[in-house]
């Protein structure tokens, strides 16, 4: 009986001087694509043990499997806005004219510390303008504006100036000083302008007057 082991040995390396053109791809690597055809004679493969016939790009079962399609995902819904997601979420904090802008400082603190980003915050006084508006603004409304438009930090600004300054995700209102009519005409911009969240901190009777006259 002529022995199998040294059939292969001596038929093997026979077949890969044959082949012509670019070198084949070992089937391990061609099991999930369709195999390219080889230019030239290709002798069929010698019958392996356990394995007979040529070498297959892929068993049948799996061939089969990646023919059959598969269940066509549905299309994902298109979400519709909620009123909240359209409507800014209104939160007071209760604060004296005189403890406003300690207030709303904490409340920027806050805002930082639960992950949001600096620029996404901007900070309006009905009073006295901020320590660091006040100081920015000594280097000329240029300057100061110039950081505005940046948008890479926390921006405090008047509510005089709430028609300028653009839209962010968080805006806090310091309600620490000016008038009534000053607060009822200066909030309602100040809430177009936050894009998420509008805290308000001031005189909760003040307010509520003001949110109540349809803020």
């Amino acid at each position: 009986m002529k022995d199998v082991n040294s059939s292969l040995s001596t038929e093997e390396p026979q077949i890969h001087e044959s082949a012509q053109g670019p070198r084949v791809t070992p089937a391990a690597s061609r099991t999930a694509q369709t195999p390219r055809p080889v230019p030239g004679p290709r002798p069929a493969a010698v019958p392996r043990p356990g394995r007979p016939g040529p070498v297959r790009p892929a068993p049948p079962a799996q061939r089969a499997a990646q023919a059959a399609p598969g269940p066509v995902p549905a299309a994902p819904e298109t979400p519709v806005p909620s009123v909240s997601e359209a409507v800014p979420q209104v939160q007071l904090i209760p604060a004296s004219a005189e403890g406003a802008l300690d207030a709303a400082e904490e409340a920027v603190d806050l805002l930082l510390d639960t992950g949001r980003a600096p620029g996404d915050i901007l900070v309006l006084t009905t009073g006295d303008p901020h320590p660091w508006a006040a100081h920015e603004l000594s280097f000329g409304e240029a300057a100061y504006w110039a950081q505005h438009d940046a948008g890479d930090d926390v921006f405090y600004a008047a509510a005089a100036q709430v028609q300028r300054a653009a839209g962010r995700p968080v805006v806090v209102f310091a309600v620490n000083g000016g008038s009534v009519e000053d607060t009822a005409r200066t909030l309602p911009v100040a809430l177009t302008r936050a894009g998420t969240l509008l805290i308000v901190c001031g005189d909760a009777q003040r307010i509520n007057s003001v949110l109540g006259a349809g803020v």
